[in-house]
């Protein structure tokens, strides 16, 4: 099971959101790159990044800083926020990003997706469903489409999409646990490699993710817990 920890990236600096909400911004590091190496320097195979001033405006806007971040560190990345057109795809994995996420793409342009798994393969594309109120959310989560969860899924999984990353946007940031009830229900299909994402507060959230692993379950992503040193990301590798 791999941890991912989080550096979501506003107007340049390492944030964290509640639910999404762009009101409430807690800045953590005018550095993001800084954040990348001490997670690096503390274990992590993997970094997750969202371009979150990418994700609402539909084009990337901290790049730079991604492409930093990226000569900075040899862990592997996966970015999303703001990559809606195959130039971005290709230029990014060029920079050596690992992994590429779609988001709003999966409910607007889902042909996008297609053309990047049949250009690039499968194991450089992920598609991040985060979830408001059985709905997925997209525009950096400020708008809910019409589009159920099962349905996008089952959507996804015709055009050759392995990795999910599965957000229950009511858990995020809220350090209440994730949606487990949700997360069950992706892993049952058993068609997916899944990602957990949100609410992951605890070393007993950790373990109980890790009995899923045999299940599907590729691993979580961590923010607000670790920023908070609520958790720490030696005591998650003891788990492991």
């Amino acid at each position: 099971m791999n941890i991912y920890p989080a550096i979501d990236i506003r107007n340049g600096r390492c944030v964290r959101l509640i639910q999404g909400d762009y009101s409430k911004e807690t800045v953590f590091s005018s550095k993001p790159m800084e954040v990348a190496k001490e997670w690096e320097s503390k274990g992590a195979d993997w970094i997750h990044i969202v371009d979150l001033d990418g994700a609402k405006t539909g084009a990337p806007e901290n790049s730079d800083i991604i492409r930093q971040i990226r000569k900075a560190t040899k862990a592997k990345l996966q970015v999303g926020g703001g990559i809606r057109d195959l130039d971005i795809v290709e230029a990014y994995l060029n920079d050596g990003i690992n992994r590429i996420i779609f988001g709003s793409a999966a409910v607007e342009d889902i042909s996008l997706i297609k053309k990047s798994i049949d250009i690039f393969g499968t194991e450089k594309i992920a598609v991040g469903i985060d979830v408001k109120n059985g709905y997925v959310a997209t525009h950096g989560w400020i708008k809910t489409s019409k589009t159920s969860v099962d349905e996008l899924l089952e959507q996804l999984y015709c055009i050759g999409v392995k990795t999910i990353i599965y957000t229950d946007i009511s858990k995020d940031g809220m350090m209440s646990g994730p949606n487990f009830v949700g997360l069950e229900k992706i892993l049952k299909k058993g068609r997916f490699s899944v990602i957990a994402s949100g609410g992951i507060s605890s070393l007993d959230d950790i373990k109980k993710l890790k009995s899923y692993e045999d299940k599907g379950l590729d691993g979580a992503i961590i923010g607000k817990a670790l920023y908070n040193k609520t958790i720490f990301l030696e005591d998650i590798q003891n788990i492991l």
